[in-house]
Protein backbone atom coordinates (compact mmCIF):
# COMPACT_ATOMS: atom_id res chain seq x y z
CA UNK A 1 0.00 0.00 0.00
CA UNK A 2 1.22 3.51 -0.82
CA UNK A 3 1.40 5.20 2.59
CA UNK A 4 3.23 8.44 1.82
CA UNK A 5 0.07 10.55 2.22
CA UNK A 6 -1.09 8.79 5.39
CA UNK A 7 -0.05 10.42 8.69
CA UNK A 8 2.60 8.85 10.88
CA UNK A 9 3.99 9.73 14.33
CA UNK A 10 6.33 12.72 14.49
CA UNK A 11 10.07 12.37 14.92
CA UNK A 12 10.44 9.31 12.71
CA UNK A 13 14.08 8.21 12.78
CA UNK A 14 16.06 7.03 9.77
CA UNK A 15 16.23 3.22 9.62
CA UNK A 16 14.68 2.80 13.08
CA UNK A 17 11.31 4.32 12.24
CA UNK A 18 8.75 5.27 14.91
CA UNK A 19 10.49 3.85 17.95
CA UNK A 20 10.31 7.06 20.01
CA UNK A 21 7.49 6.60 22.47
CA UNK A 22 6.84 3.02 21.40
CA UNK A 23 5.98 0.66 24.24
CA UNK A 24 5.95 -3.00 23.17
CA UNK A 25 3.96 -3.95 26.28
CA UNK A 26 1.30 -1.28 25.57
CA UNK A 27 0.82 -1.22 21.78
CA UNK A 28 -2.96 -0.67 21.90
CA UNK A 29 -2.83 2.20 24.35
CA UNK A 30 -0.01 3.99 22.57
CA UNK A 31 -1.88 3.56 19.28
CA UNK A 32 -5.09 4.99 20.79
CA UNK A 33 -3.12 8.02 21.95
CA UNK A 34 -1.65 8.43 18.47
CA UNK A 35 -5.08 8.18 16.83
CA UNK A 36 -6.24 11.19 18.83
CA UNK A 37 -3.42 13.21 17.27
CA UNK A 38 -3.17 11.69 13.82
CA UNK A 39 -6.77 10.90 12.95
CA UNK A 40 -8.75 7.84 11.84
CA UNK A 41 -5.95 6.28 9.75
CA UNK A 42 -2.20 6.35 10.30
CA UNK A 43 0.97 4.32 9.84
CA UNK A 44 3.55 3.15 12.34
CA UNK A 45 6.94 1.98 11.08
CA UNK A 46 9.51 -0.12 12.90
CA UNK A 47 12.67 -0.73 10.91
CA UNK A 48 11.41 -2.18 7.61
CA UNK A 49 7.90 -3.02 8.83
CA UNK A 50 4.98 -0.66 8.25
CA UNK A 51 1.68 -1.18 10.09
CA UNK A 52 -1.48 0.52 8.86
CA UNK A 53 -3.96 1.28 11.65
CA UNK A 54 -7.59 2.30 11.29
CA UNK A 55 -9.29 3.95 14.27
CA UNK A 56 -12.35 5.58 12.66
CA UNK A 57 -15.82 4.09 12.30
CA UNK A 58 -16.27 4.97 8.61
CA UNK A 59 -13.09 3.24 7.48
CA UNK A 60 -13.69 0.28 9.81
CA UNK A 61 -17.12 -0.17 8.25
CA UNK A 62 -15.53 -0.24 4.80
CA UNK A 63 -13.07 -2.89 5.97
CA UNK A 64 -16.08 -4.99 7.05
CA UNK A 65 -17.10 -5.45 3.42
CA UNK A 66 -16.65 -9.22 3.01
CA UNK A 67 -16.60 -8.98 -0.77
CA UNK A 68 -13.39 -6.91 -0.69
CA UNK A 69 -11.72 -7.79 2.60
CA UNK A 70 -11.11 -10.89 4.71
CA UNK A 71 -9.56 -11.76 8.06
CA UNK A 72 -5.78 -11.38 8.20
CA UNK A 73 -3.77 -13.46 10.65
CA UNK A 74 -0.98 -11.07 11.49
CA UNK A 75 1.66 -10.17 14.03
CA UNK A 76 0.57 -11.25 17.54
CA UNK A 77 -2.11 -13.63 16.31
CA UNK A 78 0.28 -15.26 13.88
CA UNK A 79 2.73 -15.75 16.73
CA UNK A 80 0.04 -17.67 18.62
CA UNK A 81 0.09 -20.36 15.94
CA UNK A 82 2.93 -21.96 17.87
CA UNK A 83 0.35 -22.50 20.59
CA UNK A 84 -2.95 -23.03 18.77
CA UNK A 85 -1.97 -23.98 15.22
CA UNK A 86 -4.96 -23.99 12.89
CA UNK A 87 -7.52 -23.46 15.65
CA UNK A 88 -10.55 -21.27 14.99
CA UNK A 89 -8.80 -18.08 16.07
CA UNK A 90 -5.41 -18.60 14.44
CA UNK A 91 -6.23 -20.52 11.23
CA UNK A 92 -5.38 -18.94 7.90
CA UNK A 93 -8.32 -18.41 5.56
CA UNK A 94 -6.86 -20.99 3.19
CA UNK A 95 -6.72 -23.76 5.82
CA UNK A 96 -9.63 -26.20 5.56
CA UNK A 97 -9.79 -27.01 9.26
CA UNK A 98 -11.35 -23.64 10.08
CA UNK A 99 -14.52 -24.40 8.11
CA UNK A 100 -14.51 -28.05 9.18
CA UNK A 101 -14.25 -27.25 12.89
CA UNK A 102 -16.68 -24.34 12.62
CA UNK A 103 -19.40 -26.47 11.03
CA UNK A 104 -18.93 -29.32 13.51
CA UNK A 105 -18.92 -27.02 16.54
CA UNK A 106 -21.72 -24.65 15.59
CA UNK A 107 -24.50 -26.83 17.09
CA UNK A 108 -22.63 -26.76 20.42
CA UNK A 109 -23.72 -23.13 20.73
CA UNK A 110 -27.35 -23.47 19.71
CA UNK A 111 -30.02 -22.59 22.26
CA UNK A 112 -30.45 -26.14 23.52
CA UNK A 113 -26.73 -26.48 24.17
CA UNK A 114 -26.61 -23.07 25.82
CA UNK A 115 -29.39 -24.09 28.19
CA UNK A 116 -27.38 -27.16 29.16
CA UNK A 117 -24.35 -24.98 30.01
CA UNK A 118 -26.36 -22.62 32.21
CA UNK A 119 -26.45 -24.82 35.36
CA UNK A 120 -22.67 -25.25 35.20
CA UNK A 121 -22.20 -21.49 34.79
CA UNK A 122 -24.41 -20.99 37.83
CA UNK A 123 -22.50 -23.55 39.88
CA UNK A 124 -19.16 -21.87 39.12
CA UNK A 125 -20.62 -18.43 39.88
CA UNK A 126 -21.75 -19.72 43.26
CA UNK A 127 -18.23 -20.99 43.93
CA UNK A 128 -16.93 -17.48 43.29
CA UNK A 129 -19.61 -16.11 45.61
CA UNK A 130 -18.66 -18.57 48.36
CA UNK A 131 -15.05 -17.45 47.97
CA UNK A 132 -16.05 -13.78 48.11
CA UNK A 133 -18.34 -14.36 51.10
CA UNK A 134 -15.31 -15.55 53.02
CA UNK A 135 -13.49 -12.34 52.08
CA UNK A 136 -16.33 -9.90 52.79
CA UNK A 137 -15.41 -7.15 55.28
CA UNK A 138 -11.80 -8.17 54.84
CA UNK A 139 -8.91 -7.18 52.59
CA UNK A 140 -9.75 -6.20 49.01
CA UNK A 141 -10.03 -8.83 46.30
CA UNK A 142 -8.07 -8.82 43.07
CA UNK A 143 -10.94 -8.54 40.61
CA UNK A 144 -9.21 -9.58 37.38
CA UNK A 145 -7.57 -12.59 39.04
CA UNK A 146 -10.87 -13.82 40.45
CA UNK A 147 -12.71 -13.26 37.16
CA UNK A 148 -9.99 -15.30 35.46
CA UNK A 149 -10.59 -18.16 37.89
CA UNK A 150 -14.30 -17.97 37.23
CA UNK A 151 -14.19 -17.92 33.44
CA UNK A 152 -11.44 -20.53 33.10
CA UNK A 153 -13.39 -22.87 35.36
CA UNK A 154 -16.57 -22.25 33.39
CA UNK A 155 -15.14 -23.02 29.97
CA UNK A 156 -13.22 -26.00 31.35
CA UNK A 157 -16.31 -27.62 32.79
CA UNK A 158 -18.88 -26.66 30.16
CA UNK A 159 -16.67 -27.35 27.17
CA UNK A 160 -14.51 -30.27 28.22
CA UNK A 161 -15.78 -31.72 31.50
CA UNK A 162 -12.53 -30.68 33.16
CA UNK A 163 -12.16 -28.79 36.43
CA UNK A 164 -9.15 -26.60 37.11
CA UNK A 165 -10.22 -26.55 40.80
CA UNK A 166 -9.81 -22.81 40.58
CA UNK A 167 -11.46 -21.94 43.89
CA UNK A 168 -9.74 -24.73 45.81
CA UNK A 169 -6.28 -23.32 45.08
CA UNK A 170 -4.42 -20.57 46.88
CA UNK A 171 -2.58 -19.74 43.66
CA UNK A 172 -3.86 -19.84 40.07
CA UNK A 173 -3.69 -23.11 38.16
CA UNK A 174 -0.32 -23.53 36.40
CA UNK A 175 -2.20 -23.41 33.09
CA UNK A 176 -2.93 -19.74 33.79
CA UNK A 177 0.73 -18.90 34.42
CA UNK A 178 1.77 -20.75 31.26
CA UNK A 179 -0.96 -19.02 29.24
CA UNK A 180 0.01 -15.55 30.48
CA UNK A 181 3.65 -16.21 29.64
CA UNK A 182 2.74 -17.51 26.17
CA UNK A 183 0.50 -14.52 25.41
CA UNK A 184 3.15 -12.08 26.60
CA UNK A 185 5.78 -13.82 24.52
CA UNK A 186 3.59 -13.73 21.40
CA UNK A 187 2.94 -10.03 21.90
CA UNK A 188 6.58 -9.04 22.41
CA UNK A 189 7.71 -11.28 19.57
CA UNK A 190 5.75 -9.04 17.20
CA UNK A 191 8.30 -6.28 17.84
CA UNK A 192 11.38 -8.41 17.38
CA UNK A 193 13.74 -8.37 14.45
CA UNK A 194 16.34 -11.07 13.73
CA UNK A 195 19.53 -9.14 14.50
CA UNK A 196 18.12 -7.37 17.54
CA UNK A 197 16.65 -10.63 18.81
CA UNK A 198 20.03 -12.32 18.82
CA UNK A 199 21.57 -9.38 20.66
CA UNK A 200 18.87 -9.36 23.31
CA UNK A 201 18.94 -13.07 23.97
CA UNK A 202 15.53 -13.71 22.53
CA UNK A 203 16.43 -17.31 21.79
CA UNK A 204 16.45 -18.00 25.52
CA UNK A 205 12.99 -16.47 25.74
CA UNK A 206 11.88 -18.74 22.91
CA UNK A 207 13.16 -21.79 24.77
CA UNK A 208 11.31 -20.76 27.92
CA UNK A 209 8.21 -20.27 25.83
CA UNK A 210 8.61 -23.75 24.35
CA UNK A 211 8.46 -25.16 27.89
CA UNK A 212 5.21 -23.29 28.59
CA UNK A 213 3.66 -24.42 25.32
CA UNK A 214 4.65 -28.02 25.97
CA UNK A 215 2.99 -27.92 29.40
CA UNK A 216 -0.26 -26.56 27.97
CA UNK A 217 -0.26 -29.12 25.15
CA UNK A 218 0.41 -31.99 27.55
CA UNK A 219 -2.44 -30.93 29.82
CA UNK A 220 -4.87 -30.72 26.91
CA UNK A 221 -3.70 -34.06 25.54
CA UNK A 222 -4.43 -35.60 28.94
CA UNK A 223 -7.94 -34.12 28.96
CA UNK A 224 -8.59 -35.53 25.48
CA UNK A 225 -7.09 -38.92 26.34
CA UNK A 226 -9.16 -39.24 29.51
CA UNK A 227 -12.38 -38.52 27.65
CA UNK A 228 -11.54 -40.90 24.83
CA UNK A 229 -10.60 -43.73 27.19
CA UNK A 230 -13.77 -43.26 29.22
CA UNK A 231 -15.84 -44.00 26.13
CA UNK A 232 -18.18 -41.16 27.09
CA UNK A 233 -19.74 -39.15 24.31
CA UNK A 234 -21.30 -35.89 25.36
CA UNK A 235 -22.77 -32.91 23.58
CA UNK A 236 -20.14 -30.49 24.86
CA UNK A 237 -17.37 -29.11 22.68
CA UNK A 238 -14.98 -31.98 23.30
CA UNK A 239 -17.64 -34.62 22.74
CA UNK A 240 -18.55 -33.11 19.41
CA UNK A 241 -14.95 -32.80 18.30
CA UNK A 242 -14.19 -36.41 19.16
CA UNK A 243 -17.31 -38.01 17.77
CA UNK A 244 -19.19 -35.84 15.28
CA UNK A 245 -18.43 -35.91 11.56
CA UNK A 246 -18.98 -32.94 9.30
CA UNK A 247 -22.71 -32.84 8.48
CA UNK A 248 -22.09 -32.84 4.73
CA UNK A 249 -18.72 -34.45 4.03
CA UNK A 250 -18.53 -36.90 6.93
CA UNK A 251 -14.96 -35.77 7.66
CA UNK A 252 -13.83 -35.70 11.28
CA UNK A 253 -11.27 -33.55 13.07
CA UNK A 254 -7.76 -34.90 13.50
CA UNK A 255 -6.32 -35.38 16.97
CA UNK A 256 -3.89 -32.51 16.39
CA UNK A 257 -6.65 -30.15 15.36
CA UNK A 258 -8.76 -31.19 18.36
CA UNK A 259 -5.84 -30.19 20.57
CA UNK A 260 -5.57 -26.86 18.75
CA UNK A 261 -9.28 -26.18 19.16
CA UNK A 262 -9.30 -27.09 22.87
CA UNK A 263 -6.38 -24.75 23.53
CA UNK A 264 -8.12 -22.03 21.52
CA UNK A 265 -11.31 -22.34 23.54
CA UNK A 266 -9.52 -22.52 26.87
CA UNK A 267 -7.49 -19.39 26.16
CA UNK A 268 -9.82 -17.18 24.13
CA UNK A 269 -12.99 -18.56 25.73
CA UNK A 270 -12.08 -17.28 29.16
CA UNK A 271 -9.54 -14.48 28.79
CA UNK A 272 -11.86 -12.05 27.00
CA UNK A 273 -14.87 -12.70 29.26
CA UNK A 274 -12.83 -12.22 32.43
CA UNK A 275 -11.65 -8.86 31.10
CA UNK A 276 -15.19 -7.80 30.22
CA UNK A 277 -16.44 -8.59 33.73
CA UNK A 278 -13.47 -6.80 35.30
CA UNK A 279 -14.04 -3.62 33.28
CA UNK A 280 -17.78 -3.72 33.99
CA UNK A 281 -17.14 -3.92 37.74
CA UNK A 282 -14.60 -1.11 37.47
CA UNK A 283 -17.01 1.24 35.67
CA UNK A 284 -19.93 0.41 37.95
CA UNK A 285 -17.80 1.06 41.03
CA UNK A 286 -17.02 4.53 39.62
CA UNK A 287 -20.52 5.39 38.36
CA UNK A 288 -23.07 5.23 41.20
CA UNK A 289 -25.98 6.18 38.94
CA UNK A 290 -25.39 3.24 36.62
CA UNK A 291 -24.75 0.97 39.58
CA UNK A 292 -28.07 1.97 41.13
CA UNK A 293 -29.96 1.25 37.90
CA UNK A 294 -28.32 -2.14 37.43
CA UNK A 295 -28.94 -3.13 41.02
CA UNK A 296 -32.56 -2.01 40.87
CA UNK A 297 -33.10 -4.27 37.87
CA UNK A 298 -31.53 -7.24 39.65
CA UNK A 299 -33.48 -6.60 42.84
CA UNK A 300 -36.71 -6.40 40.89
CA UNK A 301 -35.94 -9.84 39.49
CA UNK A 302 -34.72 -11.57 42.66
CA UNK A 303 -35.91 -9.44 45.56
CA UNK A 304 -34.96 -10.79 48.98
CA UNK A 305 -33.69 -14.14 47.75
CA UNK A 306 -30.31 -14.52 49.41
CA UNK A 307 -29.15 -17.19 46.99
CA UNK A 308 -31.05 -16.79 43.71
CA UNK A 309 -30.87 -19.55 41.14
CA UNK A 310 -32.08 -17.84 37.97
CA UNK A 311 -33.30 -20.00 35.12
CA UNK A 312 -31.68 -19.71 31.72
CA UNK A 313 -34.45 -17.52 30.31
CA UNK A 314 -34.26 -15.01 33.16
CA UNK A 315 -30.79 -13.82 32.20
CA UNK A 316 -31.91 -12.28 28.89
CA UNK A 317 -34.42 -10.12 30.79
CA UNK A 318 -31.60 -8.29 32.61
CA UNK A 319 -31.45 -5.68 29.90
CA UNK A 320 -29.72 -2.90 31.79
CA UNK A 321 -27.06 -5.27 33.12
CA UNK A 322 -26.46 -6.28 29.49
CA UNK A 323 -26.13 -2.59 28.55
CA UNK A 324 -23.47 -2.20 31.25
CA UNK A 325 -21.49 -5.00 29.64
CA UNK A 326 -21.99 -3.56 26.15
CA UNK A 327 -20.78 -0.14 27.26
CA UNK A 328 -17.78 -1.64 29.07
CA UNK A 329 -16.88 -3.52 25.89
CA UNK A 330 -17.29 -0.33 23.92
CA UNK A 331 -14.68 1.50 25.97
CA UNK A 332 -12.41 -1.51 26.41
CA UNK A 333 -13.12 -4.31 23.94
CA UNK A 334 -11.12 -7.06 25.52
CA UNK A 335 -9.88 -8.37 22.16
CA UNK A 336 -8.92 -4.85 21.10
CA UNK A 337 -7.92 -5.23 17.45
CA UNK A 338 -8.38 -7.36 14.39
CA UNK A 339 -6.71 -7.29 11.01
CA UNK A 340 -8.27 -7.24 7.53
CA UNK A 341 -6.62 -8.03 4.23
CA UNK A 342 -7.66 -6.84 0.77
CA UNK A 343 -8.96 -9.66 -1.43
CA UNK A 344 -8.38 -7.52 -4.53
CA UNK A 345 -7.06 -4.11 -5.56
CA UNK A 346 -9.44 -1.61 -3.99
CA UNK A 347 -9.82 1.86 -2.47
CA UNK A 348 -10.27 2.02 1.28
CA UNK A 349 -12.90 4.62 2.06
CA UNK A 350 -12.72 5.73 -1.56
CA UNK A 351 -9.45 7.54 -0.77
CA UNK A 352 -6.66 5.12 0.09
CA UNK A 353 -5.50 2.61 -2.56
CA UNK A 354 -4.88 -0.93 -1.33
CA UNK A 355 -3.46 -3.71 -3.47
CA UNK A 356 -4.56 -7.32 -3.08
CA UNK A 357 -2.74 -8.69 -0.03
CA UNK A 358 -2.36 -5.32 1.73
CA UNK A 359 -3.73 -5.38 5.26
CA UNK A 360 -4.73 -3.04 8.07
CA UNK A 361 -5.32 -3.29 11.80
CA UNK A 362 -8.69 -2.10 13.05
CA UNK A 363 -8.06 -0.48 16.42
CA UNK A 364 -11.43 -1.20 18.04
CA UNK A 365 -11.17 1.18 21.04
CA UNK A 366 -10.56 3.98 18.53
CA UNK A 367 -13.61 2.99 16.47
CA UNK A 368 -15.67 2.82 19.67
CA UNK A 369 -14.58 6.31 20.65
CA UNK A 370 -15.15 7.97 17.28
CA UNK A 371 -17.03 11.19 18.15
CA UNK A 372 -18.70 11.21 14.72
CA UNK A 373 -20.66 8.15 15.88
CA UNK A 374 -20.57 8.23 19.67
CA UNK A 375 -20.72 11.99 20.26
CA UNK A 376 -18.46 14.46 22.05
CA UNK A 377 -18.72 12.45 25.29
CA UNK A 378 -17.45 9.26 23.67
CA UNK A 379 -14.87 8.76 26.43
CA UNK A 380 -17.51 8.68 29.17
CA UNK A 381 -19.34 5.61 30.50
CA UNK A 382 -23.06 5.61 29.66
CA UNK A 383 -24.91 2.27 29.38
CA UNK A 384 -27.95 4.04 27.95
CA UNK A 385 -26.04 4.34 24.67
CA UNK A 386 -27.32 0.79 24.15
CA UNK A 387 -30.99 1.55 24.67
CA UNK A 388 -32.79 0.14 21.59
CA UNK A 389 -33.66 3.51 20.05
CA UNK A 390 -30.10 4.77 20.22
CA UNK A 391 -28.76 1.52 18.80
CA UNK A 392 -31.04 1.83 15.79
CA UNK A 393 -29.82 5.37 15.12
CA UNK A 394 -26.17 4.36 14.82
CA UNK A 395 -24.55 3.32 11.56
CA UNK A 396 -23.81 -0.35 11.01
CA UNK A 397 -20.37 -1.69 11.91
CA UNK A 398 -19.68 1.02 14.49
CA UNK A 399 -19.63 -1.45 17.41
CA UNK A 400 -17.25 -4.37 16.91
CA UNK A 401 -16.18 -6.03 20.19
CA UNK A 402 -16.66 -9.47 18.65
CA UNK A 403 -14.97 -8.88 15.31
CA UNK A 404 -16.57 -8.87 11.91
CA UNK A 405 -17.50 -11.08 8.99
CA UNK A 406 -17.47 -14.83 8.62
CA UNK A 407 -14.53 -15.12 11.02
CA UNK A 408 -16.32 -13.17 13.74
CA UNK A 409 -17.19 -14.48 17.17
CA UNK A 410 -18.41 -18.04 17.40
CA UNK A 411 -18.63 -17.44 21.15
CA UNK A 412 -20.62 -14.28 21.54
CA UNK A 413 -23.78 -15.64 23.13
CA UNK A 414 -21.89 -17.91 25.50
CA UNK A 415 -19.71 -15.07 26.71
CA UNK A 416 -22.54 -12.55 27.07
CA UNK A 417 -24.80 -15.01 28.88
CA UNK A 418 -22.07 -15.97 31.34
CA UNK A 419 -21.01 -12.37 31.98
CA UNK A 420 -24.58 -11.10 32.45
CA UNK A 421 -25.40 -13.91 34.88
CA UNK A 422 -22.26 -13.40 36.97
CA UNK A 423 -22.44 -9.61 37.04
CA UNK A 424 -26.07 -9.67 38.15
CA UNK A 425 -25.39 -12.17 40.94
CA UNK A 426 -22.49 -10.09 42.27
CA UNK A 427 -24.52 -6.87 42.22
CA UNK A 428 -27.36 -8.57 44.06
CA UNK A 429 -25.14 -9.87 46.83
CA UNK A 430 -22.43 -7.26 47.49
CA UNK A 431 -21.70 -3.63 48.06
CA UNK A 432 -18.60 -3.04 45.94
CA UNK A 433 -16.22 -0.59 47.59
CA UNK A 434 -13.39 0.68 45.35
CA UNK A 435 -10.06 2.10 46.34
CA UNK A 436 -10.61 5.87 45.88
CA UNK A 437 -6.94 6.34 45.01
CA UNK A 438 -6.98 3.81 42.17
CA UNK A 439 -6.66 5.11 38.60
CA UNK A 440 -7.40 2.73 35.78
CA UNK A 441 -4.34 0.96 34.40
CA UNK A 442 -4.77 -1.46 31.53
CA UNK A 443 -2.52 -4.44 30.96
CA UNK A 444 -2.18 -5.91 27.49
CA UNK A 445 -1.60 -9.56 26.65
CA UNK A 446 -3.12 -9.45 23.18
CA UNK A 447 -6.29 -9.12 25.24
CA UNK A 448 -6.73 -6.27 27.73
CA UNK A 449 -7.94 -6.09 31.34
CA UNK A 450 -7.62 -3.77 34.34
CA UNK A 451 -4.35 -4.02 36.20
CA UNK A 452 -4.22 -3.75 39.98
CA UNK A 453 -7.98 -3.15 40.30
CA UNK A 454 -9.33 -4.28 43.67
CA UNK A 455 -12.64 -4.07 45.50
CA UNK A 456 -13.55 -4.44 49.13
CA UNK A 457 -16.73 -6.43 49.63
CA UNK A 458 -19.64 -6.02 51.99
CA UNK A 459 -22.68 -8.28 52.04
CA UNK A 460 -25.83 -6.33 51.22
CA UNK A 461 -28.82 -6.08 53.49
CA UNK A 462 -32.18 -7.38 52.27
CA UNK A 463 -33.28 -6.07 48.88
CA UNK A 464 -36.75 -5.01 47.86
CA UNK A 465 -39.44 -7.71 47.61
CA UNK A 466 -39.68 -9.50 44.30
CA UNK A 467 -42.70 -8.39 42.25
CA UNK A 468 -45.13 -10.77 40.59
CA UNK A 469 -43.74 -12.30 37.43
CA UNK A 470 -44.74 -10.59 34.20
CA UNK A 471 -44.82 -11.92 30.65
CA UNK A 472 -41.57 -13.14 29.11
CA UNK A 473 -39.40 -10.29 27.89
CA UNK A 474 -38.65 -9.96 24.21
CA UNK A 475 -34.91 -9.67 23.53
CA UNK A 476 -33.77 -6.17 22.72
CA UNK A 477 -32.20 -5.59 19.35
CA UNK A 478 -28.44 -5.91 19.49
CA UNK A 479 -26.08 -3.32 18.06
CA UNK A 480 -25.59 -5.76 15.18
CA UNK A 481 -27.73 -8.70 14.10
CA UNK A 482 -27.18 -11.73 16.34
CA UNK A 483 -23.90 -13.37 15.42
CA UNK A 484 -24.69 -16.36 13.20
CA UNK A 485 -21.70 -18.08 14.74
CA UNK A 486 -23.11 -17.76 18.25
CA UNK A 487 -21.12 -19.28 21.08
CA UNK A 488 -18.16 -18.73 23.38
CA UNK A 489 -14.91 -17.99 21.58
CA UNK A 490 -13.75 -15.49 19.05
CA UNK A 491 -12.75 -16.55 15.57
CA UNK A 492 -11.24 -13.22 14.67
Amino acid sequence: MQTQAIPHPPYRLPLLGDILGARPSRPVQTSIALSRRLGPIFVRKFLYREILLVAGAELAADLSDETRFAKHVGLGVDNLRRLAGDGLFTAYNSEPNWQLAHDILLPAFARGAMESYHPVMLDVARELIADWDAKADGPPVDVAADMTKLTLETIGRTGFGYSFQSFERERPHPFVAAMVAALRHAQLRSFRFPVISRLLGARRADRRNDVQLAYMSDLVDEVIRTRRESGAGGDDLLGRMLNEPHPETGEKLSDLNIRNQVITFLVAGHETTSGALSFALYYLSRNPGALEKARAEVDAAWGQESDPKPAYGEVAKLRYVRRVLDESLRLWPTAPAYARVAREDTMLGGRYPMSAGDWAFVLIPGVHRDPAVWGPDAESFDPDRFAPGRVRERPAHSYKPFGTGERACIGRQFAIHEATLVLALLLHRYELIPDPAYELRVTELLTVKPEGFTLRLRRRTAAAPRPAAGPPARPERDEEPACPYAGGVSGR
